[in-house]
């Protein structure tokens, strides 16, 4: 045989090949199939108005996994932004107490978010002590002051107007909470993949040692995400404390699980190093419709705990299986 006669096949995939082949794309059909399945086990599903109600589900967890899922990306993890949440809510609902307007008690809600933030990342990014042991303890640390503050009680009597962002229509069945979504959902997405900053990101979750020695600010760039984590905290505890009208110690338990879920089955590597926001995006839409669908068939909660937490060992096992049924 003459080398002429050799046949070496392309390898290389088209760039229609690899978005057909890609974890967006699966992840899209599977959001097809559970609204289809959705649609068909329940009459009331394709009410416009169901639907809308069913973004509620995921808008405000979305909104930290955004942010979360730069934060893993990076190759770190924040596991205290439920806790934030509720500490932010605490200090608005007591604000709310003393008569504050609804643009004090948004920026006081931030601004909580955003010091959390920073608490976090001064003890990662300064003190070098690994974050999802700080995480942890801050978790604590963040409810622990609310309950100290409300022990069994509850905050009420915001205004008026503060109902607007977790109860407000812009339009028809668009909700304020969807509109931020999609807002933020835009800006992480340009800010990962069409920035240095994005690159810098990506970069360091792979190598941060190659990365601080290609000049990149490790060390700041992880300190911005901590803060940045904790921001979209404050932004989802504003939601939620208007959505619900009232605060308690527990509002937002458990929901860090449900976040990171989000971040891991959009497709971000649970160590760091790759990950899209679109995925992310799918993923909070997936979520939202398990979670909408079984509440339509009067399917306990604890099960739907089941459900999230069989999805998260399931997405973080599956590439190994995967690879494992190759090999």
């Amino acid at each position: 045989m003459t080398v002429t006669d050799r046949h070496i096949p392309d390898r290389l995939q088209s760039p229609l090949q690899r978005r057909l082949r890609s974890w967006e794309t699966l992840l899209l059909a599977v959001a097809v199939a559970i609204f289809t399945f959705n649609a068909f086990a329940s009459p009331y599903f394709l009410n416009a108005w169901n639907l809308s109600d069913a973004t509620f589900n995921f808008t405000e967890k979305a909104m930290i996994a955004f942010a979360m899922a730069l934060l893993i990306i990076a190759g770190e993890i924040d596991l205290s932004v439920a806790a934030i949440i509720a500490l932010a809510s605490t200090a608005m609902g007591a604000a709310a107490q003393f008569g504050a307007p609804t643009l004090l008690l948004v920026l006081i809600g931030l601004a909580v978010g955003l010091a959390c933030g920073a608490f976090n990342a001064v003890l990662v990014t300064v003190m070098g002590l690994p974050s999802i042991v700080v995480t942890i303890g801050t978790m604590s640390l963040f409810r622990g002051i609310s309950y100290i503050v409300l022990g069994d009680t509850a905050y009420g009597g915001y205004p008026k107007g503060f109902k607007v962002f977790g109860q407000g229509y812009v339009w028809w069945v668009f909700s304020w909470e969807l509109v931020i979504f999609v807002a933020l959902a835009l800006a992480f997405g340009v800010l990962l993949h069409l920035t240095n900053f994005g690159r810098a990101v990506y970069a360091i979750g792979n190598n941060a040692t190659g990365a601080l020695f290609s000049g990149i600010r490790v060390q700041r760039v992880k300190f911005i995400l901590f803060l940045l984590t904790g921001l979209m905290s404050g932004v989802a505890s504003v939601c939620l404390t208007s959505r619900l009208g009232s605060t308690r110690p527990s509002i937002g338990l458990g929901m860090e699980l449900e976040v990171v879920t989000m971040v891991v089955l959009g497709g971000v590597n649970i160590l760091g190093g790759s990950g899209t926001i679109p995925g992310v995006v799918i993923a909070a839409v997936v979520m939202g419709l398990v979670t909408f669908g079984l509440g339509l068939l009067n399917v306990p909660g604890i099960v739907m705990s089941i459900v999230i937490g069989l999805l998260l060992i399931g997405v973080i096992a599956l590439p190994r299986l995967w690879a494992m049924w190759r090999r």
